[in-house]
Protein backbone atom coordinates (compact mmCIF):
# COMPACT_ATOMS: atom_id res chain seq x y z
CA UNK A 1 0.00 0.00 0.00
CA UNK A 2 1.22 3.13 -1.11
CA UNK A 3 0.15 5.76 2.18
CA UNK A 4 0.75 8.65 -0.05
CA UNK A 5 -2.36 7.52 -2.24
CA UNK A 6 -4.52 6.31 0.73
CA UNK A 7 -6.02 10.44 1.59
CA UNK A 8 -6.87 10.85 -2.09
CA UNK A 9 -8.62 8.24 -2.75
CA UNK A 10 -10.79 8.51 0.29
CA UNK A 11 -11.39 12.40 -0.53
CA UNK A 12 -12.66 11.05 -4.02
CA UNK A 13 -14.93 9.06 -2.80
CA UNK A 14 -16.24 11.32 -0.82
CA UNK A 15 -16.36 13.79 -3.79
CA UNK A 16 -18.55 11.54 -5.57
CA UNK A 17 -21.20 10.76 -2.05
CA UNK A 18 -21.17 14.96 -2.11
CA UNK A 19 -21.80 15.26 -5.92
CA UNK A 20 -24.92 12.39 -5.86
CA UNK A 21 -23.08 10.12 -7.92
CA UNK A 22 -23.15 7.66 -4.81
CA UNK A 23 -27.17 8.96 -3.68
CA UNK A 24 -28.38 8.49 0.06
CA UNK A 25 -28.81 4.11 0.96
CA UNK A 26 -27.55 3.57 -2.08
CA UNK A 27 -24.68 0.69 -2.27
CA UNK A 28 -21.42 2.06 -3.34
CA UNK A 29 -18.71 -0.35 -5.55
CA UNK A 30 -17.35 -3.23 -4.05
CA UNK A 31 -13.61 -3.33 -2.64
CA UNK A 32 -12.57 -5.00 -5.53
CA UNK A 33 -13.95 -2.52 -8.03
CA UNK A 34 -12.83 0.24 -6.08
CA UNK A 35 -9.34 -1.52 -6.39
CA UNK A 36 -10.06 -1.55 -10.38
CA UNK A 37 -11.04 1.96 -10.59
CA UNK A 38 -7.78 3.75 -8.41
CA UNK A 39 -5.26 1.09 -9.16
CA UNK A 40 -4.11 0.74 -5.45
CA UNK A 41 -4.25 -2.08 -2.73
CA UNK A 42 -7.36 -3.41 -0.65
CA UNK A 43 -5.72 -1.90 2.15
CA UNK A 44 -5.44 1.56 0.42
CA UNK A 45 -9.80 1.29 -0.08
CA UNK A 46 -10.48 -0.18 3.83
CA UNK A 47 -8.62 2.54 4.96
CA UNK A 48 -10.33 5.00 2.67
CA UNK A 49 -13.72 3.28 3.38
CA UNK A 50 -12.90 3.47 7.28
CA UNK A 51 -12.57 6.83 7.53
CA UNK A 52 -15.52 7.39 5.40
CA UNK A 53 -17.30 5.64 8.20
CA UNK A 54 -15.73 7.66 11.04
CA UNK A 55 -16.76 11.09 9.37
CA UNK A 56 -20.47 9.75 8.70
CA UNK A 57 -20.28 9.32 4.93
CA UNK A 58 -20.63 6.04 4.60
CA UNK A 59 -21.66 2.27 6.59
CA UNK A 60 -21.14 -1.18 5.97
CA UNK A 61 -23.66 -4.05 6.61
CA UNK A 62 -22.07 -7.67 7.58
CA UNK A 63 -22.49 -9.38 4.24
CA UNK A 64 -23.88 -7.26 2.42
CA UNK A 65 -21.69 -4.24 1.43
CA UNK A 66 -20.77 -0.54 1.83
CA UNK A 67 -23.89 1.68 1.84
CA UNK A 68 -23.87 5.74 1.46
CA UNK A 69 -25.92 7.32 4.85
CA UNK A 70 -28.97 8.75 4.64
CA UNK A 71 -28.10 11.85 6.20
CA UNK A 72 -24.90 13.26 5.51
CA UNK A 73 -22.51 15.53 7.03
CA UNK A 74 -23.37 19.36 6.60
CA UNK A 75 -20.52 20.76 4.69
CA UNK A 76 -20.12 23.18 7.61
CA UNK A 77 -18.90 20.76 10.37
CA UNK A 78 -16.31 19.23 7.62
CA UNK A 79 -14.38 22.53 6.99
CA UNK A 80 -10.46 21.70 8.50
CA UNK A 81 -9.41 23.97 10.89
CA UNK A 82 -5.58 23.34 10.22
CA UNK A 83 -3.47 21.26 7.96
CA UNK A 84 -0.32 19.30 9.12
CA UNK A 85 2.70 18.59 7.38
CA UNK A 86 4.36 14.72 7.60
CA UNK A 87 7.54 14.74 7.21
CA UNK A 88 8.98 11.07 7.47
CA UNK A 89 11.66 10.21 4.61
CA UNK A 90 11.66 6.04 5.51
CA UNK A 91 7.86 6.14 4.70
CA UNK A 92 7.60 3.44 2.25
CA UNK A 93 10.63 1.67 3.57
CA UNK A 94 10.30 1.15 6.88
CA UNK A 95 7.22 -0.49 8.11
CA UNK A 96 6.11 1.22 11.25
CA UNK A 97 5.54 4.27 9.67
CA UNK A 98 2.81 3.24 7.42
CA UNK A 99 0.43 2.70 10.55
CA UNK A 100 1.76 5.54 12.30
CA UNK A 101 0.70 8.09 9.59
CA UNK A 102 -2.62 5.76 9.33
CA UNK A 103 -3.36 6.67 13.51
CA UNK A 104 -1.94 10.22 12.85
CA UNK A 105 -4.45 11.08 9.39
CA UNK A 106 -7.23 9.56 11.04
CA UNK A 107 -7.15 10.85 14.43
CA UNK A 108 -6.41 14.65 12.27
CA UNK A 109 -9.57 14.08 10.37
CA UNK A 110 -11.91 13.36 12.97
CA UNK A 111 -11.48 16.80 14.41
CA UNK A 112 -11.32 17.61 10.81
CA UNK A 113 -7.77 18.47 10.18
CA UNK A 114 -5.74 17.78 6.69
CA UNK A 115 -2.44 16.19 6.79
CA UNK A 116 -0.03 17.58 3.56
CA UNK A 117 2.26 15.07 1.72
CA UNK A 118 4.42 16.89 -0.09
CA UNK A 119 4.29 16.94 -3.71
CA UNK A 120 5.34 13.66 -5.82
CA UNK A 121 8.57 14.82 -7.45
CA UNK A 122 10.14 14.25 -3.53
CA UNK A 123 10.23 11.10 -3.96
CA UNK A 124 12.63 11.60 -6.84
CA UNK A 125 14.92 12.43 -5.01
CA UNK A 126 17.66 10.58 -1.98
CA UNK A 127 16.59 10.61 1.30
CA UNK A 128 18.64 13.77 2.64
CA UNK A 129 17.20 16.00 -0.31
CA UNK A 130 13.77 14.43 -0.20
CA UNK A 131 13.79 15.63 3.26
CA UNK A 132 15.09 18.88 2.91
CA UNK A 133 12.72 19.55 -0.11
CA UNK A 134 9.47 18.54 1.95
CA UNK A 135 10.62 20.86 4.42
CA UNK A 136 10.98 23.67 2.39
CA UNK A 137 7.80 22.92 0.37
CA UNK A 138 5.59 22.62 4.35
CA UNK A 139 6.88 26.18 5.26
CA UNK A 140 3.88 28.81 4.90
CA UNK A 141 1.65 25.61 4.35
CA UNK A 142 0.80 24.22 7.70
CA UNK A 143 0.08 24.88 11.05
CA UNK A 144 3.10 21.79 12.58
CA UNK A 145 4.79 19.25 10.97
CA UNK A 146 5.27 15.46 11.94
CA UNK A 147 8.66 14.57 11.74
CA UNK A 148 10.95 11.14 11.77
CA UNK A 149 14.14 12.44 11.38
CA UNK A 150 16.50 10.90 8.84
CA UNK A 151 18.53 7.57 9.80
CA UNK A 152 21.41 5.49 8.25
CA UNK A 153 22.30 8.64 5.96
CA UNK A 154 25.87 10.46 5.27
CA UNK A 155 24.97 13.52 6.84
CA UNK A 156 21.98 12.84 8.87
CA UNK A 157 22.98 14.68 11.76
CA UNK A 158 23.62 17.66 9.95
CA UNK A 159 20.18 17.60 7.91
CA UNK A 160 18.14 17.00 10.65
CA UNK A 161 19.38 20.31 12.74
CA UNK A 162 19.15 22.15 9.43
CA UNK A 163 15.44 21.35 8.85
CA UNK A 164 14.28 21.40 12.47
CA UNK A 165 15.77 25.11 12.53
CA UNK A 166 14.21 26.00 9.73
CA UNK A 167 11.08 24.93 10.87
CA UNK A 168 11.96 26.92 14.11
CA UNK A 169 12.79 29.91 11.98
CA UNK A 170 9.05 29.73 10.68
CA UNK A 171 7.66 29.42 13.93
CA UNK A 172 6.05 26.06 12.78
CA UNK A 173 6.12 23.05 15.57
CA UNK A 174 7.51 19.88 15.23
CA UNK A 175 6.49 16.58 17.30
CA UNK A 176 8.91 14.06 16.56
CA UNK A 177 7.78 10.54 15.35
CA UNK A 178 9.55 7.54 16.96
CA UNK A 179 13.13 9.03 17.29
CA UNK A 180 14.62 12.29 18.55
CA UNK A 181 17.60 13.50 16.10
CA UNK A 182 20.14 14.08 19.18
CA UNK A 183 22.62 11.59 20.03
CA UNK A 184 21.45 9.69 23.22
CA UNK A 185 21.19 10.35 25.80
CA UNK A 186 21.15 13.86 24.63
CA UNK A 187 17.56 15.28 23.87
CA UNK A 188 16.61 17.85 21.27
CA UNK A 189 13.59 20.80 22.67
CA UNK A 190 10.68 19.11 20.79
CA UNK A 191 8.09 16.96 21.69
CA UNK A 192 8.95 13.60 20.75
CA UNK A 193 6.05 10.42 20.85
CA UNK A 194 7.66 6.89 20.64
CA UNK A 195 8.11 3.77 22.55
CA UNK A 196 10.31 3.25 25.40
CA UNK A 197 13.48 2.35 23.95
CA UNK A 198 15.30 1.88 26.92
CA UNK A 199 12.52 -0.23 28.19
CA UNK A 200 12.71 -2.09 25.01
CA UNK A 201 16.06 -3.24 25.14
CA UNK A 202 15.86 -4.06 28.98
CA UNK A 203 12.79 -6.29 28.41
CA UNK A 204 14.03 -8.46 25.34
CA UNK A 205 17.48 -8.75 27.02
CA UNK A 206 15.87 -9.72 30.44
CA UNK A 207 13.71 -12.49 28.38
CA UNK A 208 16.88 -13.98 26.96
CA UNK A 209 18.65 -14.44 30.28
CA UNK A 210 15.01 -16.03 31.28
CA UNK A 211 15.47 -18.58 28.45
CA UNK A 212 19.25 -19.62 29.70
CA UNK A 213 21.24 -17.14 27.64
CA UNK A 214 24.67 -16.31 29.48
CA UNK A 215 26.49 -14.47 26.56
CA UNK A 216 24.04 -12.14 25.34
CA UNK A 217 25.15 -9.80 22.94
CA UNK A 218 23.32 -6.83 20.84
CA UNK A 219 23.18 -5.96 17.08
CA UNK A 220 22.60 -3.47 15.13
CA UNK A 221 23.62 -1.37 12.00
CA UNK A 222 25.95 1.47 11.14
CA UNK A 223 24.28 5.25 11.40
CA UNK A 224 21.21 3.98 13.24
CA UNK A 225 19.16 6.41 15.31
CA UNK A 226 19.34 7.01 19.16
CA UNK A 227 16.63 5.10 19.63
CA UNK A 228 19.18 2.10 18.94
CA UNK A 229 21.79 3.69 20.95
CA UNK A 230 19.03 4.00 24.12
CA UNK A 231 17.78 0.29 23.39
CA UNK A 232 21.80 -1.09 23.98
CA UNK A 233 21.61 1.04 26.66
CA UNK A 234 18.63 -1.25 28.33
CA UNK A 235 20.59 -3.96 27.13
CA UNK A 236 23.31 -3.14 29.16
CA UNK A 237 21.29 -2.33 32.11
CA UNK A 238 19.52 -5.63 32.19
CA UNK A 239 22.82 -7.75 31.94
CA UNK A 240 24.08 -5.39 35.02
CA UNK A 241 20.93 -6.36 37.26
CA UNK A 242 21.72 -9.95 35.83
CA UNK A 243 25.59 -9.93 37.00
CA UNK A 244 26.47 -10.43 33.87
CA UNK A 245 29.01 -8.38 31.92
CA UNK A 246 27.82 -7.60 28.43
CA UNK A 247 30.14 -9.35 25.75
CA UNK A 248 33.21 -7.57 23.51
CA UNK A 249 32.48 -6.15 21.56
CA UNK A 250 28.93 -6.05 22.59
CA UNK A 251 27.38 -4.10 19.47
CA UNK A 252 27.53 -6.02 16.29
CA UNK A 253 27.18 -3.87 13.02
CA UNK A 254 25.15 -5.82 10.57
CA UNK A 255 25.61 -4.63 6.96
CA UNK A 256 24.75 -6.63 3.58
CA UNK A 257 25.83 -10.54 3.39
CA UNK A 258 29.22 -10.09 5.44
CA UNK A 259 28.82 -14.31 6.85
CA UNK A 260 32.54 -14.07 7.37
CA UNK A 261 32.69 -11.27 9.40
CA UNK A 262 29.56 -12.80 11.41
CA UNK A 263 31.32 -16.22 11.36
CA UNK A 264 34.49 -14.25 13.10
CA UNK A 265 32.27 -12.73 15.93
CA UNK A 266 30.46 -15.84 16.41
CA UNK A 267 33.42 -18.00 16.86
CA UNK A 268 35.04 -15.25 19.05
CA UNK A 269 32.70 -13.99 21.49
CA UNK A 270 30.04 -17.33 21.31
CA UNK A 271 26.90 -15.80 22.09
CA UNK A 272 24.05 -17.95 22.45
CA UNK A 273 21.57 -14.96 22.96
CA UNK A 274 21.18 -11.99 20.25
CA UNK A 275 19.37 -8.41 20.83
CA UNK A 276 18.66 -7.44 17.72
CA UNK A 277 18.00 -3.19 17.67
CA UNK A 278 15.02 -4.27 15.58
CA UNK A 279 13.47 -6.74 13.36
CA UNK A 280 15.16 -5.87 9.78
CA UNK A 281 18.53 -6.31 11.43
CA UNK A 282 17.69 -9.66 12.95
CA UNK A 283 16.46 -10.84 10.01
CA UNK A 284 19.55 -9.95 7.96
CA UNK A 285 21.46 -11.36 10.89
CA UNK A 286 19.29 -14.38 10.87
CA UNK A 287 19.85 -15.41 7.25
CA UNK A 288 23.48 -15.52 7.80
CA UNK A 289 24.05 -16.96 10.99
CA UNK A 290 21.33 -20.28 9.26
CA UNK A 291 23.78 -20.06 6.57
CA UNK A 292 26.37 -20.99 8.68
CA UNK A 293 24.51 -24.46 9.66
CA UNK A 294 24.07 -22.81 13.50
CA UNK A 295 20.96 -23.69 14.82
CA UNK A 296 18.58 -21.36 16.40
CA UNK A 297 16.96 -21.34 18.67
CA UNK A 298 18.74 -24.70 19.49
CA UNK A 299 22.67 -23.27 19.50
CA UNK A 300 21.68 -19.56 19.33
CA UNK A 301 18.46 -17.05 20.72
CA UNK A 302 17.69 -14.01 19.18
CA UNK A 303 14.90 -11.46 19.63
CA UNK A 304 14.30 -8.45 17.52
CA UNK A 305 11.93 -5.22 18.16
CA UNK A 306 8.99 -3.56 15.98
CA UNK A 307 7.17 -6.63 14.90
CA UNK A 308 6.93 -5.59 11.33
CA UNK A 309 4.50 -7.88 9.02
CA UNK A 310 7.30 -10.81 7.60
CA UNK A 311 9.04 -11.28 11.54
CA UNK A 312 6.36 -13.97 11.89
CA UNK A 313 7.55 -15.64 8.34
CA UNK A 314 11.20 -15.46 8.93
CA UNK A 315 12.69 -18.96 8.77
CA UNK A 316 12.48 -18.86 12.21
CA UNK A 317 9.80 -16.80 13.73
CA UNK A 318 10.92 -14.06 15.41
CA UNK A 319 9.83 -13.19 18.99
CA UNK A 320 9.94 -9.62 19.21
CA UNK A 321 8.10 -6.17 20.72
CA UNK A 322 4.74 -5.02 18.97
CA UNK A 323 4.49 -1.10 18.76
CA UNK A 324 1.37 0.17 18.39
CA UNK A 325 1.62 1.92 15.57
CA UNK A 326 -1.61 3.21 15.22
CA UNK A 327 -1.83 4.42 18.75
CA UNK A 328 1.43 6.40 18.20
CA UNK A 329 -0.40 8.33 15.27
CA UNK A 330 -3.03 9.43 17.42
CA UNK A 331 -0.89 10.42 20.44
CA UNK A 332 1.52 12.20 17.78
CA UNK A 333 -2.10 14.21 16.63
CA UNK A 334 -2.71 15.49 20.57
CA UNK A 335 0.77 16.24 21.36
CA UNK A 336 0.58 18.13 18.69
CA UNK A 337 -2.56 20.06 19.17
CA UNK A 338 -2.13 20.81 23.06
CA UNK A 339 1.50 22.25 21.80
CA UNK A 340 -0.54 24.82 19.42
CA UNK A 341 -2.47 25.64 22.51
CA UNK A 342 0.52 25.82 24.36
CA UNK A 343 4.10 26.89 22.51
CA UNK A 344 6.09 27.66 25.65
CA UNK A 345 5.48 24.16 27.60
CA UNK A 346 8.37 22.11 28.62
CA UNK A 347 8.81 19.66 25.62
CA UNK A 348 7.53 16.05 26.52
CA UNK A 349 8.06 12.14 26.09
CA UNK A 350 5.31 10.49 25.38
CA UNK A 351 6.03 6.77 25.15
CA UNK A 352 3.77 4.13 24.66
CA UNK A 353 3.86 0.86 26.24
CA UNK A 354 5.01 -2.34 23.49
CA UNK A 355 3.83 -5.77 23.52
CA UNK A 356 5.74 -8.89 23.91
CA UNK A 357 5.57 -11.38 21.05
CA UNK A 358 7.17 -14.55 21.66
CA UNK A 359 7.47 -16.57 18.76
CA UNK A 360 10.26 -19.86 18.20
CA UNK A 361 13.71 -17.58 17.46
CA UNK A 362 14.04 -17.74 21.86
CA UNK A 363 13.26 -21.01 22.48
CA UNK A 364 9.95 -20.88 24.79
CA UNK A 365 6.15 -21.56 24.47
CA UNK A 366 5.29 -18.55 22.25
CA UNK A 367 2.41 -16.85 23.06
CA UNK A 368 -1.17 -18.75 22.20
CA UNK A 369 -2.19 -15.36 20.33
CA UNK A 370 1.27 -15.79 17.82
CA UNK A 371 1.58 -19.62 17.64
CA UNK A 372 1.08 -19.64 14.29
CA UNK A 373 1.88 -16.47 13.08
Amino acid sequence: MSIIKYPAVRDEIRKDIEERRYKPNERIPSDDKLVARFGVSRMTIIHAIHDLEDLGYLRRKAGSGTYVCATLPSPSSLQYNRIFGILMPDLGEAEIFEPVTTGITRAGELMHHRMLWGPEAAQCRDAEQKAEDLCHYFIGKVSGVFFAPLEHTPNQEEVNRRIAAAFAEANIPIVLVDRCFARYPDRSKYDLVGIDNIRAGFRMTRHLVEAGCRRVVFASRPGAAATVDARCAGYREALWRSHMEPQPPFLLDVGDHQTGEVRRFIDAVKPDGIVCANDFTAARLMQDILTLGIKIPEQIKMVGINDVKYAAFLPVPLTTLRQPCKELGAAAMKAMLERLRDRKAPARDILLDCELVVRQSCGTEPNSETASG
